[in-house]
Parts: structure tokens; C-alpha cells; sequence
């Protein structure tokens, strides 16, 4: 097995842009796009289209350590009603998840085909950079209608995994999407946050296991070597990330993430325009 200190150093690269950008709403899929066409693995296609959706596991890990207990409905340290939330809690993500899971089984291969380009990332990052200052407005003087998870209800749950949709479209953002769904319909900042965190536990593990089957389970000692490398990093870089933007929405909102998406777009287009398309045999 040998693997270069290039690649590696590569590998390690793409973990730090998947850990930052997946609790982010600004799109790890996005990024990793982009920052791809300037640190290229040397790995096949077929192979870099799963590590890209697989190194999402080491972030998944990220929110399943962080908050154990309180996914945990079988804790010997809660009370019978908070082993009951808990359980409401999961019934809640599954059934947020049900949206996403039927139509991205159907469209997710036409998406990928026609849609995971620069172009469409950079529109995206755009349009949905301007949502969030346009939500943030909206709401300025709205008082949110639920400010605990505990009080999520069904309804905004599954509203939240309709708008899990939309980041079917690369650029978009997962957590964006679902984030911008909880506010809207009167979740908190915090709450809306919390639960996109455990919404992308289901979502991406399947989404992980789809592409790895897919993929097939014949890898190289340098791919597997990859694989863990990557999955290592943004799983320790997730734990940083959440962290901070737990602490950040406390006092803050989106808007600062929505001029962000905006400047990057903005980016890439003028990149697009100067050299092209970098994602045009993508």
C-alpha cells in the first residue's frame, strides 16, 4: 500500500472543506466540486463520485458522538418521559426523511448527470445566498413559534424534510435548505439547526450505503486508506464546526452565510467566464 504524502495531503484537504461546509449552510457538495477541480485525487471517477458522498459518514459520526444521549431513547439516565421524546424525536426525523427518500430515489441519477456542474452550483449559492437575507428579513420581527425541539411538531417536521428536497440540486446546501424550511414555518434558529443535524443521520447514512453498493466492495489498500483518512478528518473537523455554529446562531443570524454564498457564486462565475467550465466533462 502506498500512498503518496501528495494525495494524502490532498485527501486531508477535502476532509477539512467536507467537515466545514456540511453543518454550514453554504454546501458541501458545492465545494467539494470546486475544490476538486483544483486538488484532483489520483483516483478514478467512479471512486471519487463515492468518496465524495461517503467521507460524509465521518460528519455524520461528528453528530451522533455530540449528541449521544440526547438521540439515546434507551439511556439509563433519563426519565421515562424523556425516553418517550426521544423516541417522538425519531419519528419525527423519519418521517421528515420520507420526502427525500422517495423523490431522491426517482431524480437523484438524473441529477447527478445534469445538474453537478459549475454553472448550476454557482446559481444556486447565489439564489439561496439571497433567501437566507430575504428569510432573516422577514422574520425580523417574528417571534419563532417553537423555540424547543421537544415541541416540534409532525407537520413543520415534514415540511422541513419537503424542503430537504431542494438540495437534490448541487450548490444548494442540505442543512440551507432544511434550516431555511424550519424558520419559515416558525422554528427557531436553534431548533431548526438542531434538528438538521439529526435529519442528516438517516439521509446520509443511506445515501452512503447507496453509493458504496453502487460503487461496489472491491477497493484498493490506497483507496480504502483513502477512504478512512477522509471520513477521520471531516469527522473531527464536523465536531468543530457544529460547535461553532451552535454557539454562533445563539446571537447571530443567517445573513452573514447568505452574503457569503453570494460572494462565492459570484466567484465562480467570474472564474467560469475567464477559464470556463471546470466541471464541463464532470
Amino acid at each position: 500500500m502506498d500512498l503518496s504524502i501528495a494525495e494524502l495531503l490532498k485527501t486531508i484537504i477535502l476532509g477539512i472543506v467536507e467537515g466545514l461546509t456540511e453543518w454550514l449552510p453554504v454546501s458541501s457538495t458545492g465545494h467539494m466540486i470546486l475544490v476538486d477541480e483544483f486538488i484532483k485525487l489520483d483516483v478514478s471517477k467512479a471512486f471519487m463520485d463515492m468518496f465524495l458522498v461517503v467521507i460524509q459518514l465521518g460528519a455524520i459520526l461528528a453528530v451522533v458522538v455530540l449528541n449521544f444521549e440526547k438521540l439515546n431513547p434507551f439511556s439509563s439516565w433519563k426519565t421515562k418521559r424523556e425516553k418517550q421524546l426521544t423516541v417522538s424525536l425519531w419519528c419525527k426525523v423519519c418521517v421528515a426523511c420520507v420526502p427525500a427518500a422517495v423523490i431522491g430515489l426517482m431524480f437523484n441519477k438524473y441529477m447527478e448527470e445534469h445538474f453537478m456542474t459549475a454553472p448550476v452550483v454557482a446559481g444556486t449559492l447565489i439564489f439561496y445566498g439571497i433567501m437566507f437575507i430575504w428569510v432573516e428579513n422577514y422574520n425580523k420581527h417574528r417571534r419563532p413559534r417553537v423555540r424547543d425541539l421537544d415541541h416540534l411538531d409532525y407537520r413543520t417536521a415534514l415540511i422541513i424534510g419537503m424542503f430537504q428536497v431542494l438540495s437534490l440540486v448541487p450548490g444548494t446546501s442540505r442543512s440551507g435548505a432544511t434550516i431555511l424550511g424550519g424558520i419559515l414555518f416558525g422554528a427557531s434558529r436553534y431548533v431548526a439547526a438542531e434538528f438538521t443535524f439529526f435529519l442528516a443521520i438517516p439521509v446520509m447514512f443511506g445515501a452512503s450505503a447507496l453509493k458504496m453498493v453502487k460503487f461496489g466492495f472491491h477497493y484498493t489498500g490506497e483507496e480504502v486508506l483513502i477512504l478512512i483518512v477522509g471520513m477521520v478528518t471531516a469527522f473531527v473537523v464536523s465536531i468543530l464546526s457544529i460547535k461553532f455554529l451552535l454557539r454562533y446562531i445563539k446571537n447571530n443570524d443567517f445573513k452573514a452565510f447568505g452574503w457569503y454564498r453570494i460572494g462565492l457564486g459570484i466567484l465562480v462565475i467570474a472564474y467560469l467566464l475567464l477559464v470556463g467550465d471546470p466541471t464541463a466533462d464532470y
